[in-house]
């Protein structure tokens, strides 16, 4: 039975990581590079970095930090793989085959791609072709309106789409996709847990992995995911403010008798 994973999730704006709440509100809290060293001394399974930058400026040059300063993400990329080794998966503003071919030229086991797939779905299979289908992740982010009506989002979380996130996962999987990042923008930075529903609609109507995101609030919330029906759970901000979370959510896991790499 293959092992359920545990999955830091890094976000980047503008050459900085920052913590994320509803896709809206974004507080810096440290640099990129420091953080893949980190966790490469953690029990974690991979790592996920996601641009979320709205422009192409970026800064690192911080001297508080006596942090070298880097010209874009790709510069980034190329200090991560140098210290990551463990899975790494990269995504935000791809937009072309050659764009996925340089990522992984530079370190990156996978990329993930979301408002690209939604506008242009058959490079989701291009992209299967090039790389395999095990090195293409699409990225879902689902919002719930007041009346329970979960919609995929695009560009960030700012643009709604007519597509429902069970269907969206399924034709992206019958399209070539390896694995599914599911996201929940209501429940991101809650610390509430994640959508449950929604990980049990995707899971239920496709077979690849889904890696779920978006609620992480205490480690218990992990066991929720999985047993909702994920793959892989994942969290961006737990992940920054309790030190050994990598030990203390595997503890908890196993404890529950989910399979996890120890």
């Amino acid at each position: 039975m293959l092992k359920k994973r545990l999955i830091p999730v890094l976000l980047l704006k503008n050459g900085l990581l920052v913590r994320s709440e509803a896709f809206e509100i974004h507080q810096i809290i440290g640099n990129p590079i420091h953080e893949a060293k980190r966790f490469n001394e953690w029990n974690v399974d991979e790592l996920i970095y996601l641009d979320i930058s709205k422009s192409y400026e970026y800064d690192l040059r911080r001297d508080d930090h006596k942090i070298k300063g880097l010209s874009d993400h790709l510069a980034i990329l190329d200090e991560v793989s140098k210290t990551c080794f463990m899975p790494l998966t990269w995504g935000g503003k791809i937009r072309t085959i050659s764009q996925m071919q340089e990522i992984i030229s530079r370190g990156a086991d996978k990329i993930v791609i979301n408002t690209v797939a939604v506008e242009h779905p058959q490079l989701i299979t291009q992209a299967a072709n090039v790389l395999g289908s095990q090195a293409v992740v699409v990225s879902i982010d689902v919002f719930r309106q007041t009346d329970g009506k979960m919609l995929v989002f695009i560009n960030g979380g700012s643009q709604p789409t007519d597509l429902k996130p069970e269907r969206w996962a399924k034709e992206a999987e019958e399209r070539g996709a390896g694995e599914i990042l599911l996201n929940s923008i209501n429940r991101d930075g809650t610390g509430t847990g994640y959508d449950l529903e929604l990980i049990n609609a995707v899971s239920f109507n496709t077979k690849i992995p889904i890696i779920a995101c978006g609620g992480v609030g205490k480690y218990e919330h992990y066991i929720e995911g999985i047993e909702a029906g994920a793959s892989a759970v994942a969290a961006a901000n737990i992940w920054h403010f309790k030190e050994l979370s990598d030990r203390g959510s595997k503890r908890v896991l196993a404890k529950a008798g989910i399979g996890v790499r120890l």
